[in-house]
């Protein structure tokens, strides 16, 4: 069963590095076809800002799959290193988040200024967002400080100091 979640996994961060790929081709073409068409050309830049913020939300979404998720003997990592794998992953979000924001208000404040409300409020979803984050890494720091290691970590931690100590005591050969 592990090896077929990791083969989805792996299938699924080739997908959507296939989706980003074909954005960073298709934002260059808006432009140009846009351009050439005379129309303005600002607007198709905000959109081609929106195309490449989700190309790249999607690439680093991909990489986090193939990083955490698709290799075998993953299963047993510790709490901190799922506590860091979770941490770089809604933090891609929440870059995607304020970028599209932000792109958002710019489109909506030259087109509808009463739609900028939406804007605001994807703002503030990033932000409540970013602040849950460093709750869950606040509260999952000083769980790990009061419960200590995981077995594996500490005897994982005990033969690397084991290892130094007896570097230490060889005498050097020079």
């Amino acid at each position: 069963m592990s090896f077929f979640i990791r083969v989805v996994f792996a299938v699924a961060a080739c997908a959507l590095m296939g989706v980003a790929a074909i954005l960073l081709v298709y934002a260059p073409y808006v432009v140009i076809r846009d351009s050439l068409a005379g129309q303005a050309l600002l607007e198709s830049l905000l959109g081609v800002v929106g195309y490449l913020i989700v190309a790249i939300a999607l690439f680093d979404v991909a990489k986090y799959f193939f990083e955490e998720e698709v290799p075998a003997g993953r299963e047993k990592r510790t709490a901190a290193d799922a506590r860091r794998g979770l941490t770089k992953f809604i933090s891609t979000i929440i870059i995607a988040i304020f970028l599209e924001s932000l792109v958002l208000v710019f489109e909506t404040a030259r087109n509808q200024i009463s739609d900028v409300i939406y804007a605001a409020l994807l703002l503030v979803a990033g932000c409540l967002t970013l602040v849950s984050l460093g709750l869950f890494q606040r509260l999952s720091a000083s769980v790990e400080q009061t419960v200590g290691p995981e077995p594996e970590a500490r005897e994982h931690g005990k033969g690397e100091a084991e290892g130094a100590r007896g570097l230490a005591s060889r005498p050097a050969n020079g």
